[in-house]
């Protein structure tokens, strides 16, 4: 039977509400807020190496081993792509150098092999499902409420969502309120896909860009990395709304597993994530978890108990008491 609505939740989201008392148990975990500018590093070298492979697919192997490079996206590229999101996201939050503007820079570089611009527009919307998760109206994580009754819950249409899930994203700040991400940065960005686009064409010839269009659209979902997208907010339970990844693609991909620790301390760069379990294990060894992204995206797929919908939405009073909150933080 098909789910026909996110799940509903009267309270606000837990996360606030755990710093606070994370911070009052264990006011060291303050020492762990900073930044890594070895992320920005991390980032030239996966530039260079999706670069590197893509001038080997187009301009060294011969024209009829085209068929290599699909491959060897899904056995690089799309962990290499996936890493990029994650240092972009890391750079969303200023994790990487002090300066906003540094930060956006090493965004965009990070964004240069998905040969999409789509980087400042992350910024925008990422920022918002922290401050609003859940919330329907401001939250673009979640799925629109037609995408969710169009893919439904069958294994065919959940898989073509997940093939196709940076289009369905594209269509999902047009429901969102109060939102502006057409910025200079944003030109900016769009300007350095075009030209990063034209220059591996023109050095790297047509299997080369095959080689980085099939890492992106692995990157994303249909991949076992896409289970990350999975593991991050979905549940057909209900209850629990954020859930970490402790796996061994941790390692490759920057701890972005830990996202329950994530969102209750995104000031905290990715290399102390660990650290801030092992310091509050009280608060986070209760919280169910995965560890396998392949395990979790294989059942979303497969498992008709999930769909678009298996998501927590804020209504009434619990939606009402975080926009309250976030009014008497602005006016402080």
């Amino acid at each position: 039977m098909q789910t026909t609505s996110f799940h509903k939740s009267q309270i606000d989201q837990p996360h606030p509400q755990r710093t606070k008392e994370i911070l009052r148990a264990h006011p060291e975990v303050r020492t762990l807020i900073g930044r890594n500018p070895w992320t920005a590093a991390i980032m030239l070298f996966i530039l260079s190496l999706q670069v590197g492979i893509a001038y080997v697919m187009g301009r060294v192997l011969p024209a009829e081993y085209w068929w290599v490079a699909p491959i060897a996206a899904w056995c690089i590229g799309a962990f290499a792509n996936h890493t990029m999101y994650v240092i972009i996201h890391e750079a969303t939050h200023n994790l990487v150098f002090m300066s906003r503007t540094a930060n956006r820079w090493v965004a965009m570089m990070a964004d240069l092999p998905n040969l999409v611009p789509g980087s400042m527009g992350f910024v925008v919307f990422h920022l918002k499902h922290h401050a609003h998760q859940g919330d329907y109206d401001q939250d673009a994580d979640m799925a629109n409420d037609w995408e969710a009754r169009l893919i439904g819950n069958t294994a065919i249409g959940k898989a073509l969502w997940l093939l196709f899930f940076p289009v369905f994203q594209v269509t999902r700040p047009a429901r969102l309120k109060s939102i502006n991400m057409w910025s200079k940065w944003t030109w900016i960005n769009l300007g350095m896909a075009i030209m990063f686009d034209v220059a591996i064409t023109y050095f790297c010839g047509w299997v080369g860009l095959l080689y980085l269009v099939c890492s992106f659209f692995f990157s994303i979902g249909l991949h076992p990395v896409g289970g990350r997208w999975i593991q991050e907010h979905y549940t057909y339970e209900g209850g629990q709304e954020t859930f970490s990844y402790y796996g061994p693609i941790n390692i490759i991909a920057l701890n972005v597993g830990y996202h329950n620790e994530h969102h209750d301390f995104p000031s905290i760069p990715w290399n102390n994530l660990p650290k801030l379990r092992a310091m509050a294990p009280e608060y986070y060894d209760n919280l169910k978890y995965h560890t396998s992204w392949a395990a979790i995206w294989w059942q979303f797929i497969t498992d008709s108990r999930f769909s678009l919908f298996s998501r927590v939405e804020r209504v009434g009073e619990g939606k009402v008491a975080m926009k309250a909150k976030k009014e008497t933080a602005k006016a402080a």
